[in-house]
């Protein structure tokens, strides 16, 4: 039996348990993402989620077939990230807000202080 497979017999097993002892209308409320059906991916919690996409990237890796990005499709993903954020003028503003009020310890009141008196 594959890696996958056990995974999802593992899986099946779990439901199945969880249906015979009656906690499925539980699980419903208690921290799920929306929706109305108790199965699937979707309708676990978020913790439950994370546990399972670490375990399917670790197989991953052991069977050899999981992406890593070379520098070149790195740098091209960086630079996508880059315009979708920097399209929003009111967010870039505050981000240069920021960067200068942590670099001089003020904004525009505390042009003639240098870095020597600091």
């Amino acid at each position: 039996m594959s890696i996958s497979e056990n995974q999802m017999e593992r899986g099946n097993q779990e439901e199945r348990e969880i249906r015979e002892s009656g906690e499925t209308e539980n699980r419903t409320t208690e921290g799920r993402t929306k929706g109305s059906s108790n199965r699937g991916f979707a309708s676990m919690d978020p913790e439950q989620q994370r546990a399972i996409a670490s375990k399917g990237g670790k197989a991953a890796h052991q069977l050899g077939v999981a992406h890593e990005f070379n520098s070149e499709e790195a740098r091209e993903a960086g630079r996508k990230g880059g315009e979708a954020v920097s399209r929003d003028r009111e967010h870039m503003a505050m981000i240069g807000r920021k960067g200068g009020e942590a670099s001089r310890g003020g904004g525009r009141g505390n042009n003639n202080k240098t870095r020597e008196s600091e």
